[in-house]
C-alpha cells in the first residue's frame, strides 16, 4: 500500500471553516497522489485551541480543555474525509478529557479511521517529562490496540512510546505489520530519539514503522511554540528493504507529505526468508516475550 506521513505545521483558525479547509486540503493532496494510509503527528490537534481565542490558546490548562471539546467534531470531519477519499486516517493526537480513563486529567489520544466509517482510539502509554509537568497528562489505562484493516494489521506507538522495545514487541507478537509513530519534538535531539526508536522497532519486529512530525513555530501557544522533525518510513535493513532501512524521508522542518509504497507481501517475505529472523528469534531468550495486553480492533 502507499503510505503518506506528515510533517505538519500548526495554524491559527479564525473559524471552524478554516480548520475544515486545511484538513480537506491535506487529505485530498495525499489521496490525489495515491496514498491509502495517512498519518498525522502527535498534538497536531493543538491548533484547535485557537478557535477559542488567543487568551485561551496561550493558557496551557484552558487550551487543553478547548482542544478536547473540539475533538468529537474534528473526528467526525476526518471520518467524513476518510469516506470521501477512500483512505485510512490516523488523526492528529489531542489531549482528551475522558472520565472513563481519569476523573480530571486528559489522555493523549489519536484515532485510526477507516473509509468504511469504523474507527478506534489509541492512548499514549508513557508520558514524557513535559507531559508529566506542567501538562499533567494521564497515562492511558487502555492497553495497546491492534487495528485489523483492509490494508493490514496496524499498531500505534505515540512518540515516546516508540522508545520502549516491549511496547513494540507486544504489538509484533499480536501480529502487527505497520507501526505508526506520530511525534511532537521540540529539539533535533528529540526528533532523533523518536526516529531511532522507529528504526529499532522496525528492525526488531521486521515490520514497517511510520513517523510523523510537527514542524514550525507559533506565537499563540506556550506549549507547542517550537517543533522540529520530518516524515519518515522505515523497515528492517534486510531482504526486500533498503540496506540502511530508510524507505523514505522528508526534509527537516519542511512541511508536507512523505510517501512510500510498502506492500504487506514485503513484510511477510522478510519475516519468512530474511537474512535474519528478529521477529521470530526474539522469544528464544527467556524473558524477552512481552506480557503486555493488546486489544484487537476490527476496522474491516
Amino acid at each position: 500500500m502507499k503510505i503518506a506521513t506528515a510533517a505538519y505545521p500548526l495554524d491559527w483558525f479564525d473559524d471552524w471553516a478554516a480548520f475544515e479547509s486545511k484538513a480537506r486540503a491535506w487529505v485530498s493532496n495525499a489521496a490525489d497522489q495515491g496514498a491509502e494510509l495517512l498519518v498525522f503527528p502527535e498534538y497536531g490537534a493543538m491548533e484547535l485551541s485557537t478557535l477559542a481565542g488567543r487568551n485561551v490558546s496561550m493558557d496551557l490548562e484552558q487550551s487543553l480543555h478547548a482542544v478536547s471539546e473540539r475533538v468529537p467534531q474534528s473526528d467526525a470531519f476526518y471520518t467524513k474525509l476518510a469516506a470521501e477519499f477512500g483512505v485510512h486516517i490516523l488523526t492528529p493526537s489531542a489531549p482528551v478529557f475522558d472520565t472513563d480513563v481519569h476523573p480530571d486529567r486528559p489522555v493523549n489520544r489519536t484515532r485510526l479511521i477507516a473509509p468504511n466509517g469504523k474507527s478506534a482510539v489509541q492512548d499514549k502509554q508513557i508520558m514524557t517529562m513535559f507531559e508529566r509537568d506542567p501538562w499533567d497528562v494521564a497515562t492511558g489505562s487502555a492497553p495497546l490496540s491492534l487495528f485489523d484493516t483492509d490494508l493490514g494489521k496496524i499498531g500505534v506507538l505515540i512518540c515516546y512510546d516508540s522508545e520502549f522495545p516491549l511496547l513494540g514487541r507486544a504489538l509484533v507478537e499480536a501480529g502487527v505489520e505497520y507501526l505508526l509513530m506520530p511525534s511532537c519534538t521540540e529539539a533535533l535531539a528529540g526528533y532523533w530519539r523518536v526516529r531511532l526508536g522507529a528504526m529499532s522497532r522496525a528492525l526488531e519486529g521486521q515490520c514497517v514503522s511510520v513517523m510523523a512530525s510537527l514542524v514550525g513555530s507559533v506565537d499563540w501557544s506556550t506549549s507547542v511554540t517550537e517543533t522540529t522533525g520530518m516524515g519518515g518510513i522505515y523497515g528492517p535493513p534486510d531482504t526486500g528493504f533498503p540496506s540502511d532501512g530508510v524507505i523514505a524521508t522528508g526534509e527537516i522542518g519542511k512541511a508536507g507529505w512523505t510517501f512510500a509504497d510498502v506492500p504487506r507481501e514485503t513484510i511477510a517475505h522478510v519475516r519468512a526468508d530474511g537474512v535474519v529472523r528478529n521477529a521470530t528469534h526474539w522469544s528464544e531468550k527467556e524473558g524477552n516475550s512481552s506480557a503486555l495486553p493488546v486489544t484487537y480492533c476490527d476496522l474491516r
